[in-house]
């Protein structure tokens, strides 16, 4: 059992359960995006908006925190490997 997938997973080491590096991307969009809505939300005095941006936001920063993890165990798995952003 490898641990850089769930466990229960459908991948293995050789077919990944998702794209880590894909997720990576998208996470960090969300969070840049997220932060800036919830910025213009707040100027334009809609708080229940910028409240919902900054949870949104929340949420694609611990995504962050978990892809990372998860993309360091499959570095330490596989060292020297190298992966495309769809891998």
């Amino acid at each position: 059992m490898t641990r850089s997938q769930p466990r229960r997973a459908r991948g293995t080491v050789g077919h990944a359960y998702s794209a880590l590096n894909m997720r990576l991307l998208l996470a960090g969009f969300g969070l840049v995006t997220m932060a800036v809505f919830a910025v213009l939300a707040f100027r334009a005095d809609l708080v229940w908006l910028g409240v919902l941006c900054v949870v949104f936001a929340v949420v694609a920063a611990v995504d962050l925190v978990i892809i990372q993890r998860r993309r360091a165990a499959r570095r330490r798995e596989e060292p020297g490997a190298r992966h495309s952003l769809f891998e």
